[in-house]
C-alpha cells in the first residue's frame, strides 16, 4: 500500500501565476454560466409563458450539444495547442452571451442556449487539462483537488448572487450583462497563460474510441452520469420548487451560500489527503454525504431538512469531484489528458442534461416534489453502482498498472 511522500509535495510551488490564472479563468467560466441556472426557468415562464416540460426541454439543449462537443474536444486538445484551443473557446463563449440579450422569441433563446454548451463544453476540458499542465506533478493531485474550488465556487455562487439581482432589481437584462463581462474577463486573462514549452504530450496514436472516451475510465464515467443528474435537477428546479412546495422566496440564496461553504471547507479539508493519493476515501466520504443530503431534501421538507441538505451536498460534492478527476487522470496515459478530463465531463453533462429534461417533465405531469424523489432515488443508485462496481474496478487497476491507491 503505497502512499505520496508528505514533504515531497512541498518542495515545488503549487500556487504558480499560470494555476492562479487557470484558476480564476475557471471561475469566470462557471460562474457567467451558472449565474443564470436556477433563475432560467422562471425567466422562460415569465417572459415566454414556457411550460414546465417545454422549459425542461430547452434548458437540456446545452447539454446535449455539450455532450458531443467534450467527445471531441479532449481529442483536439492533446492534438494541437491548449491555449489556442482555449482562446478559441472562450471568445466563442463570450460572443454567445450577447445573443440571450437579443432573444425576442422563445425559439431564438432556445437556439442561443443550445449553441452555448458547444464553447462551454470545450473550455472546460480545454481549461482543465491547462491546469495539469502547469501543476508541478509531485503537487497534481492535490493542485486538481483545488483547481475544483473555482468552478465549484462559481457554480456556488452565482445562483446567489443571479438570486439577489433578481430579487433586489427583478430586471434578467442585469444578470445577463454581468454573466456576459465574467465571460469577457475569463478570455482576456488567458491571454496572459504561459504554459510551459514541455507540458503538452501530442498524442499522435491513429484515430480509435480512446481518443474521443476513456473507455478505462468508463466505470467512473458512469457514476459521473449519476450524480450529474442529481445536479440537473438540483441547479435548475431548486428555486422554483421552493417558491411554490415550500414557500420560500428568499431561500434558494441561502441554500447556494451555504453549499459553497460546505464545498469550500470540504475542498480545503481534503487537500492532504489528496497529497497522499487517498483517492478512494475522498470519494466514499463524497458519496455518502451528498447521498444523505439528497434525501433528507426531499424526505424531510422544513427549514432544517432545507439547508441541511445544502451542507451535506456541499461537503460531498467537494470531496466527490476532485476524487474522480484524479482517479480518471490516473488510469490514463500522459498523453490522454484530455481525453480523461472530457470523459468525466461528458459524462457530468450526459447526466445533468438528463436530469433537467426528465426533471421538468416528472414536473409538469406529476410535480416538483416527484421530481426530487426521483433525484433523491438516483443518487443512492450511484452509491451503490460505486459501492459494488467502481470501488473494485479501479483498485483492481491501479494496482495492476502500478499507480498510486490509498
Amino acid at each position: 500500500m503505497t502512499t505520496l511522500p508528505e514533504n515531497k509535495g512541498t518542495k515545488e510551488k503549487l500556487w504558480n501565476a499560470n494555476y492562479n490564472k487557470v484558476m480564476f479563468i475557471n471561475f469566470a467560466l462557471f460562474f457567467s454560466f451558472y449565474l443564470l441556472m436556477p433563475l432560467l426557468p422562471i425567466y422562460l415562464s415569465e417572459n415566454f409563458n414556457a411550460t414546465k416540460d417545454t422549459i425542461g426541454v430547452v434548458l437540456s439543449g446545452y447539454t446535449l450539444v455539450a455532450l458531443i462537443t467534450r467527445m471531441f474536444s479532449g481529442y483536439i486538445v492533446d492534438s494541437f495547442s491548449r491555449k489556442k484551443v482555449l482562446m478559441a473557446c472562450l471568445f466563442v463563449y463570450f460572443l454567445v452571451f450577447g445573443g440571450y440579450l437579443a432573444a425576442g422569441s422563445l425559439v431564438l433563446f432556445a437556439i442561443f442556449r443550445t449553441l452555448h454548451g458547444a464553447p462551454f463544453g470545450a473550455s472546460t476540458v480545454a481549461n482543465s487539462t491547462m491546469a495539469i499542465d502547469v501543476l508541478p506533478a509531485s503537487r497534481r493531485n492535490e493542485g486538481i483537488g483545488l483547481y475544483g474550488l473555482s468552478n465549484n465556487l462559481g457554480s456556488a455562487l452565482a445562483p446567489l448572487a443571479g438570486i439577489y439581482i433578481y430579487d433586489t432589481f427583478h430586471d434578467f437584462d442585469i444578470i445577463f450583462w454581468l454573466a456576459f463581462i465574467m465571460a469577457g474577463m475569463g478570455f482576456l486573462a488567458t491571454w496572459t497563460i504561459k504554459a510551459p514549452a514541455n507540458a503538452q504530450e501530442k498524442n499522435k496514436q491513429p484515430l480509435s474510441l480512446d481518443r474521443f472516451f476513456l473507455s478505462r475510465g468508463w466505470y467512473l464515467a458512469l457514476n459521473m452520469a449519476f450524480f450529474g443528474f442529481c445536479w440537473g435537477v438540483l441547479s435548475n428546479y431548486l428555486a422554483i420548487y421552493g417558491k411554490e412546495c415550500l414557500g420560500m422566496t428568499g431561500g434558494t440564496a441561502n441554500f447556494f451560500l451555504i453549499l459553497s461553504a460546505g464545498l469550500i471547507i470540504s475542498r480545503l479539508q481534503g487537500s492532504k489527503s489528496l497529497r497522499e493519493g487517498k483517492l478512494l476515501p475522498n470519494a466514499m466520504e463524497g458519496i455518502i454525504l451528498s447521498t444523505v443530503g439528497y434525501a433528507i431534501f426531499i424526505a424531510w421538507p422544513s427549514y432544517i431538512g432545507y439547508y441541511g441538505a445544502a451542507i451535506l451536498i456541499g461537503f460531498g460534492n467537494g470531496h466527490l469531484w476532485p476524487a474522480f478527476q484524479n482517479m480518471i487522470i490516473a488510469v490514463a496515459h500522459h498523453n490522454e489528458r484530455g481525453t480523461a478530463n472530457s470523459t468525466i465531463l461528458t459524462s457530468w453533462d450526459l447526466g445533468l442534461g438528463l436530469g433537467i429534461l426528465l426533471g421538468g417533465v416528472v414536473a409538469e405531469h406529476v410535480s416538483y416534489s416527484a421530481a426530487f424523489w426521483m433525484n433523491a432515488a438516483v443518487q443512492f443508485a450511484g452509491c451503490i453502482v460505486f459501492f459494488l462496481l467502481t470501488k473494485g474496478m479501479y483498485s483492481k487497476m491501479t494496482e495492476k498498472e502500478g499507480d498510486l491507491i490509498f
